[in-house]
């Protein structure tokens, strides 16, 4: 039988429908899920050893949750993944304002339906997806809001007392009984109207203007809260957090696949960028260590974090700056190049939050300041390390392209070149195909024009050849050379 195909309070019964808290519907999913092998939470990466089995321990334990981490760690996304534990249906009294069960309603307005039509009394099914209900806290938020109030139109209409309780109406938190409630950014909520939670999370009751009212509601509490708010905007008071079952810790990336899963996944491309513009590895791991560098930068408060958005939002202009490149250059298809990399800076300005130093350089600086530090980084992964005081009869890998430069004098590039004519700008550079067959013979050719331009910035941050940036483009130059121009 349908379960979905039953109306009245009297068929519930005869069926033999058994009532279970939120909590223990959370569990007994989760219990069927793991044994099943299935996973718990999809679409999430780099949480499977940490934060998932911490998530799945506070379920188990029927736990209320906080998920304590900074910015762009997924925590609205555990949560609303947690409605995928809920069963699909469960049945409520039908015009019930707080999804009263029908077999233990807790509303005046249930009791006195169910006393008035016995076994006939009409019930709806609720969707698993219409019993999740988030708050993002603010400082306007009242206990109004949140719990309730007296309404004195409701009481004029059913020429109601004040005195009656029939006058109240019901706030968020009573309307999502039996439902997940989220409320994000907790330390921003006031603390007194944290306090007002208190009653909620222990006993599961609320008090409304001083009626003598007991909901025994039935919630599964989710908070997310951010390490910074306890210093900068507001605290969770303490006997609040004593009512919290459970506080997860949450964290970013902790390897450049993962986060490349994140943003391949996350990334809002149109088909036709993913059809005519091809993305090299590199440039996909290069992007993804601009994060990692923003992350442990001096010039960047570690405090705020820096979110996995950034790296979402900085590919999807890179695809943005290589498609208009295109574009202009009335191409059918490209490939993305370093100097593409240049369109993703106000993807990061936008995401940072400087220190004092950083903020003196100016937001644009430290966007480059992270390119160069990624190319930096990750050179060696491809080429033999560039020694400060090179050792007499030791042959330089680098040695015939540095020349190449001091004979040769600048090499322009311009950011909006036609393909044919950037690949040939680079052909011209002899050295720097040598230097690839002698120390990456098996790259992709479709993508050794990339790794050519990353070799020559890598030498710049090693301080092997000076790189300046003109309107349209990047010239680079021996180190020497450069300096005496500049005299």
């Amino acid at each position: 039988m349908n379960l979905t195909s039953i109306k009245t309070l009297g068929e519930l019964k005869k069926y033999g429908y058994q009532v279970q808290s939120i909590k223990d519907e959370l569990r007994n999913n989760l219990v069927a899920k793991i044994e099943s092998g299935k996973q718990t939470f999809e679409g999430i990466h780099g949480f499977e050893n940490t934060v998932i089995p911490e998530i799945e321990r506070a379920i188990l334990s029927r736990h209320n949750i906080n998920f304590l981490g900074l910015r762009g760690q997924a925590k609205t996304r555990l949560a609303r993944l947690m409605i995928e534990l809920l069963d699909e249906y469960i049945p409520v009294i039908q015009g019930s304002e707080i999804n009263d069960d029908p077999l233990n309603p807790i509303s005046r307005y249930a009791k006195e339906l169910i006393a008035q039509k016995g076994d006939d009394t009409p019930i709806d099914w609720l969707p698993r997806h219409e019993r999740f209900y988030e708050k993002l806290a603010t400082p306007d938020v009242t206990v109004a809001d949140l719990i309730g109030d007296v309404d004195p139109i409701k009481a004029a209409n059913l020429k109601l007392s004040y005195a009656d309780d029939r006058v109240i109406h019901f706030g968020m938190i009573p309307r999502a009984n039996r439902s997940i409630f989220v409320i994000n950014e907790l330390p921003d909520l006031q603390a007194r109207i944290q306090v007002a939670l208190f009653n909620i999370l222990q006993e599961g009751d609320v008090q409304i203007r001083g009626f003598k009212v007991r909901l025994p509601l039935d919630i599964q509490f989710v908070f997310t809260a951010n390490p910074e708010d306890y210093t900068n905007r507001g605290s969770i008071v303490t006997p609040l957090k004593d009512r919290i079952g459970s506080q997860i810790l949450t964290h970013y990336p902790v390897s450049i696949e993962i986060a490349k899963a994140i943003t391949r996944q996350e990334a809002q491309l149109d088909a036709r960028q993913k059809d005519s513009i091809f993305v090299p590895e590199l440039a996909k791991n290069f992007l993804e260590q601009i994060g990692f560098e923003a992350r442990k930068s001096d010039l960047i408060d570690a405090k705020s974090g820096v979110s996995a958005r950034m790296s979402i939002t900085a590919f999807e202009n890179l695809l943005s700056t290589a498609e208009r490149r295109k574009l202009k250059n009335k191409e059918k298809s490209t490939i993305v190049r370093l100097s593409d990399f240049m369109g993703v800076i106000p993807s990061i300005t936008g995401k940072v939050e400087l220190v004092y130093e950083g903020e003196q350089e100016g937001a644009p600086i430290v966007a480059l300041h992270l390119l160069e530090e990624a190319v930096h980084t990750m050179f060696t992964d491809y080429f033999p390390k560039v020694e400060k005081l090179e050792k007499p009869n030791t042959p330089n890998p680098y040695q015939e392209l540095m020349e190449w430069f001091l004979t040769e004098g600048n090499f322009e590039l311009a950011d909006e070149l036609p393909d044919a004519a950037y690949q040939k700008k680079l052909d011209s550079i002899k050295p720097l195909q040598k230097i690839i067959d002698n120390y990456q013979p098996d790259f992709p050719k479709t993508e050794s024009y990339f790794l050519k331009e990353f070799l020559l910035w890598g030498l710049v941050s090693y301080k092997k050849l000076s790189k300046n940036r003109f309107t349209t483009g990047y010239q680079f130059n021996d180190v020497y050379g450069d300096f005496i121009r500049k005299l």
